[in-house]
């Protein structure tokens, strides 16, 4: 039984390889037929600087990216009308040339980039096969405003920009092995980190001092006493200058004081003088008053004496009687007014 069975087994396969060269022979072109290969030229930091030249189209994508998936089949079809459309296209993977992504600044995915001459424009279309040969064909890139100065991707901002990138994708790749390869903690890799940036801050500061002693031309002893000696001269004169500075403040202040004084006692000396004026003034008027007072009493007396000789009363009654009581009134009220004004002066002061 166990023969019988060998000996069908060996049929079968001696059977089965029978068939198969059989189809090969049959179909020789189908059975050597290779894989097809794909014109989108991928672009690495070693030759992104193809596309300085002619007339390029990039695709940047990840692998894990739906969006990217979705426009492969459109982005390889477009590929291959590049030679109607006298266009190269490439693509670039963000995981695998992280510096690329920097230098060009993505932030998001899938991002399209046209390049005429080493101009770049930045394609925000969809990633459709039709709009692509449209946005060639038409040349509707014109009207979009190229990348110029420092967001050129051959700046040497952007160039900085790609350096820290690609740094920035080393750390994550060792993280990544440090956590997923080797199975660290997640915690043990961030202290690595922390304490690997101290150490090579400090190593950074060694070189730098390093360097700056070993460029540093120390001057001759005479030049350097010369120096010392002119800097104790110039903070001499500095502190000379200030003390000249203070104290002519002072003196302004001391003069700008005697001017105030000398002022204030001119005010007063006009004040003064004002005053006198106007109590000369004062005593004029009451001179004048007193004196219009008495012609008024003299007129008022020779009516009156007019009048009692019309009537004929005898003259020694009226002579003299009624003018004298009011003039003594007059005068006295006027003294007692004057000698009011001079105490209340007196009291105000000079």
């Amino acid at each position: 039984m166990a023969g019988e069975s060998c000996g069908l087994l060996l049929k079968a396969l001696l059977a089965a390889w029978f068939a198969a060269v059989v189809a090969a022979t049959a179909n020789p072109e189908q059975a050597a037929l290779p894989a097809e290969r794909s014109l989108v030229q991928p672009m690495t930091a070693s030759n992104w600087t193809l596309v300085m030249e002619g007339e390029w189209m990039l695709k940047f994508y990840a692998p894990w990216c739906p969006s990217c998936q979705q426009t492969d089949s459109e982005w390889e079809t477009f590929a291959k009308n590049g030679e109607t459309l006298q266009i190269s296209v490439g693509k670039v993977d963000v995981i695998q040339e992280p510096g690329l992504s920097g230098r060009f600044f993505v932030t998001t995915l899938p991002a399209f980039f046209h390049a005429k001459d080493g101009i770049f424009r930045r394609y925000r279309g969809p990633g459709i096969f039709e709009d692509l040969q449209n946005y060639i064909v038409e040349k509707k890139w014109q009207s979009v405003e190229p990348l110029t100065g420092w967001k050129s991707p051959a700046s040497l901002t952007m160039s900085g920009m790609a350096g820290l990138f690609s740094i920035s994708g080393k750390i994550w790749h060792l993280h990544n092995y440090l956590t997923v390869t080797l199975g660290i903690p997640v915690w043990c890799s961030y202290v690595f980190f922390v304490i690997a940036t101290l150490v090579f801050g400090l190593f950074m500061g060694l070189v730098l001092v390093i360097m700056s002693e070993c460029f540093y031309v120390p001057l001759p002893r005479h030049l350097s006493d010369r120096s010392e000696e002119n800097q104790r001269s110039e903070e001499a004169q500095s502190a000379e200058q200030l003390q000249d500075a203070e104290e002519e403040k002072d003196d302004s202040n001391e003069e700008e004081n005697k001017d105030s004084l000398v002022d204030d006692e001119e005010e007063k000396e006009d004040l003064g003088d004002e005053d006198e004026v106007e109590e000369e003034e004062e005593e004029d008027d009451l001179a004048a008053g007193v004196d219009e007072e008495k012609s008024d009493a003299n007129d008022q007396g020779t009516l009156r004496e007019g009048n009692m000789a019309e009537k004929e009363v005898g003259p020694e009654k009226v002579e003299g009687a009624v003018p004298e009581q009011p003039c003594s009134a007059d005068t006295e009220v006027a003294g007692d007014s004057l000698r009011q004004r001079k105490s209340q002066h007196t009291d105000k002061g000079p």
